[in-house]
């Protein structure tokens, strides 16, 4: 078995939704996020950041993103989807994380979690219209976890 090339990172993550339009409004206006690319009844797709590399969060129509591409598309991306919530997490600055509770609150979003992880760092956690589970966290939450080379629940075949 050779080894993988290294990876630069995380470069979109998507999230399903029903209602796009509602997706729309509930990432652009309570969360901030810019609107790059909208396909009505598919797709609407958000900058989460731009440094040191583009990062996206892209929400899809769950039942348009399902059926195969026709064999003359001019972007042939595979079908794909999920059925119930999903879980996206972004980052943000610790010291803006009361900031960040008092704006959901204020805009009518319901607080699920709010707590400090053992390992440092805080996470805020809330669910999108579509019910997706979203947390708000700290950074240094993964900040002091070892690699672990060596996993039997992982083993390399």
């Amino acid at each position: 078995m050779t080894t993988p090339p290294p990876l630069l990172g995380t470069l979109e993550t998507a999230l399903y939704a029903a209602d796009l339009d509602e997706a729309c409004e509930f990432w652009t206006r309570v969360i901030g996020l810019e609107l790059i690319a909208r396909v009505p009844g598919r797709h609407v797709f958000f900058r989460t950041a731009t440094t040191p590399r583009p990062q996206v969060l892209l929400v899809f129509d769950p039942g348009a993103t399902a059926v195969p591409p026709a064999p003359d598309a001019r972007l042939p991306v595979p079908p794909h989807g999920a059925s119930g919530p999903g879980h996206a997490c972004l980052a943000v600055a610790p010291e803006s994380l009361d900031r960040w509770r008092a704006h959901l609150q204020a805009s009518g979003i319901a607080i699920e979690a709010d707590f400090h992880w053992p390992q440092g760092g805080r996470s805020l956690y809330f669910r999108d219209p579509a019910g997706n589970s979203i947390e708000l966290a700290d950074p240094a939450i993964w900040a002091g976890m070892p690699p672990r080379t060596a996993d039997p629940d992982c083993a390399e075949r």
